[in-house]
């Protein structure tokens, strides 16, 4: 059965796709730009950082285009006739950038190096075990038993990690400074409420009715949680790398030469 929409509903997905597209774009430049404010130490998590939304913004461009083609506005209300909406975009999209984001995460925290291949190896595989085993649910009929299989059997993983990146931060917190201790808790909770949002929205299918209504709410819940574990995660980690590089007594070169310069001047008068 075709699912139909009405050009309110339509446009809500479509807005909600157009705002993440902006605010990939917006981030990656931005990541761009701030990179030399970094010590080069703490860079390798803003490269992450900057390779997950760019990976999001290319993938964005083509749901956005998916939920174009998938649709046809007849009688003031759009069909899903035309091509059909490829849901398999976002979860190509998960599987690259979750574990790029969970590297980034462990990268600026700098532990030890046998800490960080452990949590890397370990935070990876249950990423990629819980996009993997998440996909067949998600294509599967809204009120199969088979979607509520794999998702009990895709929140094993989702629940390891979020555990694991909970302790693990929290174990930090004694070998950071002030700073950087109060932006590494701030983080550990926000993770716990941004990725909440997943889950969240791979069920509404199973518990709305409309499944017009669900597909819409299911939509725009992944696009906001996209945008908070993305460009606002990767903020956060900008943050922290900052935070850790003026402690490290990293100057940007210009602001070096900047004050070289500034400095005989000012004596002189």
């Amino acid at each position: 059965m075709d699912l139909i929409l009405s050009e309110n509903q339509y446009n809500l997905v479509y807005n909600s796709f157009s705002f993440v597209i902006a605010s990939m774009g917006a981030a990656l430049l931005f990541f761009l730009l701030v990179r030399n404010r970094v010590a080069p130490q703490h860079r390798m998590a803003l490269t992450l950082s900057t390779l997950v939304v760019g990976i999001a913004l290319y993938h964005y461009v083509r749901i956005f285009g998916s939920w174009n083609d998938a649709f046809s506005f007849t009688k003031g209300q759009f069909i899903q006739n035309g091509k059909p909406f490829n849901e398999g975009y976002r979860y190509v999209d998960w599987l690259l950038t979750v574990p790029l984001l969970l590297a980034e995460l462990v990268v600026v925290l700098k532990l030890s190096s046998a800490k960080t291949r452990s949590l890397l190896v370990r935070l990876s595989i249950a990423a990629v075990a819980m996009i993997a085993l998440g996909y067949p649910g998600e294509i599967s009929a809204a009120d199969s038993s088979a979607r509520t299989l794999w998702a009990v059997a895709s929140t094993i993983p989702f629940l390891y990690i979020l555990f694991v990146l909970f302790v693990e931060l929290g174990k930090s917190l004694d070998r950071q400074s002030g700073t950087v201790k109060k932006l590494v808790d701030s983080l550990r909770y926000i993770i716990v409420v941004t990725w909440g949002v997943y889950p969240i929205a791979y069920m509404l299918p199973s518990l709305i009715d409309d499944q017009a209504k669900a597909q819409v709410a299911r939509q725009v819940m992944y696009s906001l949680g996209d945008v908070l574990a993305k460009p606002l995660f990767g903020l956060l980690v900008l943050g922290i790398a900052l935070a850790k590089s003026r402690e490290d007594g990293y100057v940007e070169a210009g602001t070096s030469e900047h004050h070289a310069m500034g400095t005989p001047e000012v004596v002189g008068s």
